[in-house]
């Protein structure tokens, strides 16, 4: 059976590209090749940054409330089509329903926030900064914006944190996703259509580093919002904002959780083995590090292999499956390279998801949960990304030596305490570099009327994404100072100028 090949989506169409060059899309759960994606040519690049641009004027000038209405509209929409885009997430990244659920219902979530945009973009005024004169600052888009795109949350990231909030402050966008999984988003564009987004505000293309490279220095394009690894993302951030654009760049995680003798085991194993094996371990607020105190390590490690170990592993649109496949074979085995480096560190395997076969996938692209004891404080293992359904366990002596382990990692997205003393929770969430804080909670990511706020090189930037952050990052500010004269003062004869000075 003839592949198909997927389209580019350019200026409110989709468009076939003119590339020869193609890459395979994959159902992980079955290894099957189930489409074919267009690495665009230089070209195309040049016609969505040129679509974007053109559509520029007319919607940066479209009233904010009519912005929202459409925004309205997409909500809607997305509810209407909610388990069409489940299981089309399902299918090609791999996620089990229920996490491909929540993947688009975290697009939906930044989609409602961007509805109020009205309010958001309002500014600040003060009548008579000096006598009779009176200062407003107001909140304008700023032009073509670009979103480079992960294979891990298909929805959510293009069409949640970028997207909503992106269109809804009179901006366009460019969506270089992900060839791997590019079929949602290209799917939630046609919603936007649908809804009544202009053409050439939203555009979604596919290609490869070397044509992304474009978009870091192309003069039309005024900012980059990226969601990657480190090494990339630092490129984008300095390349980029050397070019004289915004840049925020969210990049890899090793979260770490601190686990003190006074927690309750069950509940507290519970909780990591949702936050650490939850979407194959595949998503940078993962928890794939454990510090336990020494004192209860061994009943923690014990908790947490029994309920670990009843995870059913399957496909991903199976109801039943708690555990899905990783995004390909190549990241699949690259994980077990990774167990293996940690072995060859010291670690001990506590349970091994080396050598799962699910009946009926045998080609799938499995990895059972596995959990590595013992791992050292500075080790590879346990101080570099793994993207995989792998925990590691670190042993220390009480709070203070579990803080500063933790606090010797490059990366700070998130971290969390497990405890039942206020006193120590308080001292972890001031201390702690995490950017973004859990106290009994896996996965410490807030709604999205916050911030995303990763720290150290978990983030390159100024203005984080989501919440009012994200708003300013899409937003340029402008201060107008006024006076007005009455007709006694007409002319040139009373009147004087302001300094600057109050």
């Amino acid at each position: 059976m003839e592949l198909k090949k997927l389209k580019l989506f350019i200026n409110g169409r989709y468009v076939e590209s003119r590339t020869k060059q193609y890459r395979d899309v994959y159902n992980p759960s079955t290894g099957e090749v189930t489409a074919q994606c267009p690495c665009c040519t230089q070209q195309e690049i040049e016609e969505a940054i040129a679509a974007a641009k053109a559509a520029f004027p007319g919607w940066s000038n479209t009233p904010a409330m009519k912005r929202a209405q459409i925004l309205y509209r997409v909500r809607e929409l997305l509810i209407e089509h909610m388990e069409e885009l489940t299981m089309l997430v399902a299918h090609e990244n791999g996620k089990v329903l229920e996490e491909a659920r929540g993947d688009v219902l975290k697009a939906k979530e930044p989609t409602e926030l961007a509805c109020q945009i009205p309010t958001l973009m309002m500014g600040e005024s003060l009548m008579d900064a000096s006598t009779g004169i009176d200062t407003v600052l107001y909140r304008e888009p700023i032009g073509v914006f670009v979103g480079i795109v992960p294979f891990n949350f298909p929805a959510m990231i293009p069409m949640g944190w970028m997207t909503p909030l992106c269109v809804a402050s009179g901006n366009c966008i460019i969506l270089k996703v992900s060839s791997t999984t590019p079929r949602t988003a290209l799917r939630i564009a046609e919603l936007y259509k649908e809804a009544g987004l202009p053409d050439g505000v939203l555009n979604v293309v596919t290609c490869s580093r070397t044509e992304a490279e474009i978009f870091l220095r192309h003069p039309d394009v005024r900012g980059i919002t990226f969601v990657g690894t480190t090494d990339v993302g630092r490129h984008i951030y300095s390349t980029a904002a050397a070019s004289g654009k915004r840049v925020q760049a969210l990049c890899e995680a090793k979260n770490h959780a601190l686990v003190l003798e006074d927690a309750p085991i069950e509940r507290t194993a519970a909780g990591i083995v949702n936050a650490a094996f939850g979407c194959a371990g595949e998503r940078c607020m993962a928890l794939p590090v454990v510090c336990v105190q020494e004192s209860i390590a061994d009943a923690l490690v014990e908790a947490l292999v029994r309920q670990a170990g009843k995870l059913k592993v399957g496909p991903a649109y199976d109801k039943t499956s708690r555990l899905g496949p990783v995004i390909t074979e190549k990241h699949r085995l690259e994980i077990i390279r990774w167990i293996e480096k940690g072995i060859q560190e010291g670690a001990t395997v506590a349970l091994d998801g080396r050598g799962l076969i699910v009946p009926g996938y045998e080609n799938g692209f499995y990895l059972g949960p596995t959990i590595l004891d013992h791992v050292g404080h500075d080790t590879e293992i346990g101080n570099h990304e793994i993207f995989g359904p792998v925990l590691c366990m670190k042993r220390v002596k009480d709070f203070e030596e579990g803080l500063a382990v933790m606090n010797r990692n490059p990366f700070a997205n998130g971290s969390v305490i497990f405890t039942q003393s206020g006193y120590f929770a308080r001292e972890f969430q001031r201390r702690t570099d995490g950017g973004m804080v859990g106290i009994n909670v896996g996965i410490p990511v807030p709604i999205g009327i916050f911030p995303f706020s990763g720290h150290k090189n978990s983030f390159f930037g100024d203005l984080h994404c989501l919440g009012k952050d994200s708003v300013r990052f899409y937003t340029e500010s402008k201060s107008v100072t006024t006076r007005w004269f009455n007709e006694e003062e007409g002319g040139n004869t009373k009147v004087s100028t302001w300094d600057g000075t109050i």
